[in-house]
């Protein structure tokens, strides 16, 4: 479990670096970035999920994170990539793969992306309200400068995890 967990921290560290769009003030699209967290806890669970996706934050940080505060920089790093984890809710077992399964994919990745965004739009609100435009609802602001990037992601990720689960699912743990 360990070195898996460190083939997809790095893996999801790469991912981040392939961006095809990058908002002004912090958030991007990758080319899937979160598969492989997202990915890990399924196979392995929660704990372990919340665990790796955390570790991805710290790794984030490190290699050029947006840090205007701590709590903020703790709050949208190893607690929203940490929230990664909740996909290993649905965690799926070995079993023989059946179609009602990609739905379980896609609301283990709603849930995983759901945890992240809430961190983001919650900071986007109590550190980054200044921003918002004159006459605009700073809950609006964030929630429409969260969606901008983290609703591709969410496709992007559903999409890629549904097309590759099937034959993943039969990689032993």
């Amino acid at each position: 479990m360990l070195t898996e967990a460190g083939i997809m921290v790095a893996l999801a560290v790469l991912l981040s670096r392939i961006k095809i769009y990058e908002s002004p003030m912090g958030g991007s699209v990758t080319a899937g970035s979160m598969i492989p967290i997202i990915l890990f806890a399924i196979r392995w669970g929660v704990g372990p999920g919340m665990i790796t996706g955390a570790i991805f934050g710290v790794i984030k940080i490190i290699l050029g994170g947006y840090v205007y505060t701590p709590v903020q920089a703790i709050l949208e790093y190893p607690v929203a990539f940490g929230l990664l984890g909740l996909a290993g809710i649905i965690s799926i077992s070995e079993k023989e793969f059946e179609s009602k399964d990609y739905f379980r994919i896609i609301l283990g990745v709603f849930l995983a992306i759901g945890g992240r965004f809430l961190c983001h739009f919650i900071a986007g609100i109590v550190f980054f309200g200044q921003f918002t435009p004159e006459g605009m609802s700073v809950w609006k602001y964030s929630l429409g400068y969260q969606l901008q990037y983290l609703l591709p992601e969410f496709f992007i990720t559903a999409i890629i995890l549904s097309l590759i689960w099937k034959p993943i699912s039969k990689i032993e743990k």
